[in-house]
């Protein structure tokens, strides 16, 4: 008589198990590939790999977009101060700071007066505006350092943190603790 080996449930759903989640993996790969936003995957892979004639010298078909937003721009601050902003923390009107409509909090943007061209770069630290028409509500400092009295025709641009002009920017803003008010002991 002649024996066949057989599984034990246990073993064919250890096994039911290890390929459904290796099908779970796969699908969660593919569909985060597909979720990129690059649009020039074929552009990425060398020549050869897409069927065709490597070429010399090709240029991308399209660059890479930045978002902007222009619009009006208005400013905040003594009636504010203190309160609580829609991410938790007190509003400063003296921090480089403004409330946008839909991006996402901790967001650098570069606020271009475009009156002057005078910029500045502020962190989304709140919801706003309220008034229809408007896209930004600066802090009293940030209106200040755009020359902003009112309200004025303002371009936002989505900055990286990795973004070194936003760095160098930033180190400008720090105050360096005085060396006469320093005390020897």
């Amino acid at each position: 008589m002649k024996r066949y080996p057989f599984r034990t449930a246990q073993s064919v759903s250890n096994l039911s198990v290890q390929k459904l989640g290796t099908g779970v993996l796969l699908m969660g790969l593919a569909l985060s590939a597909s979720a990129r936003d690059t649009g020039d995957a074929m552009q990425q892979q060398p020549a050869s790999i897409q069927g065709k004639a490597p070429q010399q010298n090709a240029k991308p078909t399209h660059k890479a977009r930045r978002w902007y937003q222009v619009g009006i721009a208005s400013w905040y601050g003594t009636r504010f101060q203190g309160r609580k902003t829609a991410d938790g923390e007190q509003f400063d009107m003296n921090r480089m700071t403004c409330a946008h409509p839909t991006l996402p909090m901790g967001t650098w943007l570069r606020v271009t007066n475009l009156k002057n061209r005078h910029s500045a770069f502020v962190r989304v630290n709140d919801r706003g505006p309220v008034t229809e028409g408007r896209i930004v509500d600066l802090s009293a400092a940030a209106a200040r350092v755009l020359g902003l009295a009112g309200i004025g025709k303002v371009k936002l641009e989505a900055v990286r943190e990795s973004d070194p002009e936003l760095a160098m920017a930033l180190i400008s803003q720090l105050r360096a603790p005085s060396l006469l008010n320093l005390k020897n002991e």
